[in-house]
């Protein structure tokens, strides 16, 4: 039991809250954060519509004038890693560089290309010239000075993070890890990138109703944006410090599909793989898993794919188990959207109620699951999992343990 993994901290910034409470009341209310956005013109973009953030919280570690000149994805991770560090009380600990950094990255190096572009500079022609990534100044900021990795591997990047910091925790690499992602996601090119590739809702009219996994009406995802930082210990640590914990990793799984660098793989084996990997790893029997936090993007092929994954691998008990997706309120934040939604798992545990999967209305025969449809639903929980599958086909799946 002592060399369990706890989550003792969170720190969390998206559309739906800037904190695990605020992200709790929304969720289970079932509040979709999808509107038309207004960053920017997208009179020439397909889609027109994100779960974007306005403004993030200001942080009282620097000056205002400060904290306002960084970039937003910089004042993110300042706000989420700041969050987590406060709520888990490791500031102490943080002194003793006992502390490893496992990050879930998107493309930050476009974003910083990108912003330069429209200020009329050329750095994507000239290689050399990339910033730092966007949390080493939060990173900087916390003194945190043990051992970085950064995970890219598209929309699974989070979950791969919570699941190496465990492994950095059980091989005795460090005492503390700090893991999770931010992305800023809803930018021109990026806005545009995917409404080329037709993977993104068009529902300009009904912004709310757009995201809307496993309906048959479905039309592609809607981009969001966000993150979610975690602090993870052993219990034996966390207990010598008299933390608190918020839920557990149990363990986790992944596999490699490399069919194609965005259409998902037909055959799901290697999604299939993923997730009895995680059962596995995590000692979880089929009957003992209370809900499956969907990866459930909203576009016509994955959410069937996804769904045939579940059958297959739950056999007999699929019917048992509720699903849904939270994507269809928060929209697809790619990089950081396994993050929010093993937060979103954590509130499940927390308060043993099901976040819905929003504008269900019209359940795609092919995609025959337990459904949580629109409505919260209240149901003991024990253990859940929290499925990923990223672009090129980075397949993940963590399992979670009510604290």
């Amino acid at each position: 039991m002592d060399d369990e993994i706890w989550i003792t901290g969170v720190g969390l910034g998206c559309p739906m809250g800037f904190s695990l409470a605020e992200f709790s009341k929304n969720l289970l209310e079932g509040k979709s954060a999808v509107r038309k956005v207004e960053l920017f013109n997208t009179t020439n973009h397909p889609s027109q519509i994100a779960a974007y953030i306005d403004e993030v919280p200001a942080s009282n570690k620097v000056s205002k004038e400060t904290f306002r000149s960084r970039s937003k994805a910089e004042q993110l991770y300042i706000h989420c890693l700041g969050q987590a560090i406060q709520d888990a009380d490791i500031q102490k600990e943080l002194e003793r560089k006992n502390a490893g950094l496992i990050l879930g990255t998107g493309s930050d190096w476009l974003l910083s290309w990108e912003e330069n572009f429209f200020l009329g500079g050329d750095n994507y022609k000239l290689p050399g010239r990339e910033i730092a990534p966007y949390f080493q100044y939060a990173k900087d900021l916390y003194q945190i000075e043990g051992p970085v990795l950064q995970v890219s591997t598209a929309c699974a990047s989070a979950n791969h993070s919570l699941i190496f910091g465990a492994n950095w925790l059980k091989m005795g690499i460090v005492d503390i890890c700090i893991v999770g992602a931010c992305s800023i996601n809803v930018t021109p090119i990026t806005l545009a990138s995917f409404g080329n590739l037709r993977a993104l809702s068009r529902r300009n009219d009904t912004p709310e109703q757009a995201s809307r996994p496993f309906d048959k009406d479905r039309d592609g995802f809607v981009l969001g944006e966000g993150g979610a930082i975690f602090i993870l210990e052993k219990a034996s640590h966390a207990k010598n410090r008299r933390a608190s914990c918020h839920g557990k990793i149990l363990g986790g799984g992944f596999s490699s599909d490399a069919f194609h660098p965005v259409i998902p793989n037909p055959n799901t084996l290697q999604i299939e793989t993923a997730v009895k990997n995680a059962l596995t790893n995590s000692q979880t029997n089929l009957d003992a898993v209370d809900y499956i936090n969907a990866h459930g993007t909203s576009t016509p092929v994955g959410d069937v794919g996804e769904a045939n994954a579940i059958r297959t691998v739950f056999s007999n008990q699929f019917r048992n188990i509720p699903v849904s997706s939270i994507k269809s309120m928060a929209g697809h934040a790619l990089a950081a959207s396994s993050a929010i939604e093993a937060a979103a798992c954590l509130v499940a545990l927390q308060q043993q109620a099901i976040p819905p999967t929003i504008n269900l209305e019209n359940i795609d025969p092919a995609c025959d699951l337990y459904h949580v449809a629109n409505t919260t639903i209240e149901k003991k929980l024990t253990r859940v999992i929290s499925n990923s599958f990223g672009f090129g086909g980075s397949n993940s799946c963590i399992v979670l343990g009510k604290a």
